[in-house]
């Protein structure tokens, strides 16, 4: 079987972390997997990017242009829009190819439009890693207009100019006649696409995005705190995002508010932040801070997760929560709000707690609840741990992706 997976970067952010882990996990198992991508960061030979310096400026350009599209709505909603409107030849392209499965992952920045996804006659499967592929513009949202169609009077409030969402969630209609199998990293997602005009009649499946669980294991935690130069003797709770502290759905000032209602409890807290430097102005939590920036390697990330006593994922909106699935991979327990992706990953005083949404004072407790008796944190470490295993390991979530390529491939033939 020969699998071409898509996505626009290989290994830069977390859709294209879950799709670089998606694709060795194929060849981990024998299947012919290429990659292709529209940046390339590593020097994987597996990896499909620009060759030379043309493409890769052509590449940049479609990305501003994109952009430049997207400023014609004006919108309260801080997520990225992405308008997909340039053609591309793409679709061609995999069309002509050997390949058995066209495997799509995050294909926006303007790598493929709306119209090149719907020209692809190979049976395709598509992981989908935000409300992108079944809303209008947006990657995330919290109004309702994908449930019930983007009509011309349900416009948000917030929004004004070119009815952006809308133009596109109606080419979007147009352009996608034929259901494509989707996959979602969890329940919650799947829900929202069964829920949506555009995919409730589409097969949508609920698989985890992997882990190499055999690489992201524990490291002592006192060598790894030397390693990091953290304190060695105090507890540490770990919060980490793409943008630290500056996306909103990340929940940080969740996260603050939560801290500053614990009051000063446990006894020598300390907080670790990755995913940004220090700002200029810190916040001011009663708690010391530690800003270790951003990590681009697995070797420092799983010596940060296994330095933390606990990880703190206070976001509103998850697809999944891969910092939460790698942080139990490493022994740490984590606390997250009740809701979205993240549900699927901590099972509540099992694992981590899982606090109402977005009640700050439940987050609070649930931090003082797993560091609070250190044979329960024991306890709650080795679960987090062996429930990656059981759950998100290479091997369990190979299975269920090739019951999908076999289901699609069958699909298409009939």
């Amino acid at each position: 079987m020969k699998i071409s997976l898509i996505n626009y970067y290989d290994t830069s952010g977390g859709a294209a972390r879950a799709a670089y882990r998606i694709h060795h996990t194929l060849r981990d198992n024998s299947i012919d997997s290429t990659m292709i991508v529209a940046h390339a960061s590593s020097d994987d030979w597996t990896v499909q990017g620009p060759s030379n310096t043309w493409t890769k400026i052509i590449s940049r350009g479609r990305l501003f242009i994109g952009g430049l599209f997207n400023k014609l709505l004006y919108t309260d909603n801080p997520n990225l829009h992405s308008a997909s409107l340039l053609p591309s030849s793409w679709s061609n392209y995999l069309n002509d190819s050997d390949t058995d499965v066209v495997h799509l992952h995050w294909v926006n920045g303007e790598m493929m439009s709306i119209k090149d996804i719907g020209l692809i006659r190979k049976p395709v499967v598509w992981t989908i890693h935000d409300m992108w592929a079944f809303s209008g513009a947006e990657h995330y949202t919290n109004d309702f207009r994908w449930k019930e169609g983007y009509k011309k009077n349900n416009r948000p409030l917030y929004e004004s100019g070119l009815d952006l969402n809308r133009w596109v969630w109606k080419r979007k209609l147009k352009c996608w006649k034929q259901p494509i199998h989707i996959v979602c990293p969890s329940n919650w997602l799947a829900e929202c696409a069964r829920k949506s005009v555009l995919m409730r009649d589409w097969p949508i499946t609920v698989i985890p995005n992997p882990i190499n669980t055999e690489l992201w294991n524990p490291v002592d935690k006192t060598l790894a705190r030397e390693l990091l130069h953290l304190p060695i003797d105090v507890p540490l709770l770990l919060f980490g995002a793409l943008g630290g502290e500056s996306d909103p759905r990340k929940g940080f000032d969740l996260l603050r508010d939560a801290l500053q209602d614990l009051h000063n409890e446990p006894d020598g807290l300390q907080l670790v932040v990755f995913g940004q430097s220090a700002p200029r102005e810190p916040s001011h939590l009663g708690f010391p801070i530690h800003y270790v920036g951003m990590l681009h390697d697995d070797v420092s990330l799983r010596l940060l997760y296994s330095a933390a006593d606990v990880m703190v994922v206070p976001s509103r909106q998850e697809a999944f929560g891969q910092t939460a699935s790698e942080a139990h991979s490493c022994g740490t327990p984590v606390v997250a709000f009740d809701g979205t992706g993240l549900s699927d990953i901590v099972i509540h005083k099992e694992n981590g707690y899982l606090a109402r949404p977005f009640d700050i004072k439940d987050l609070a407790i649930g931090i003082q609840w797993v560091l609070g008796d250190d044979k329960r944190h024991l306890i709650l470490c080795k679960n987090a741990r062996q429930n990656a295993i059981a759950r998100f390991s290479y091997p369990v979530v190979f299975k269920q992706y090739l019951n999908v390529y076999k289901e699609s491939i069958f699909s298409s033939d009939n």
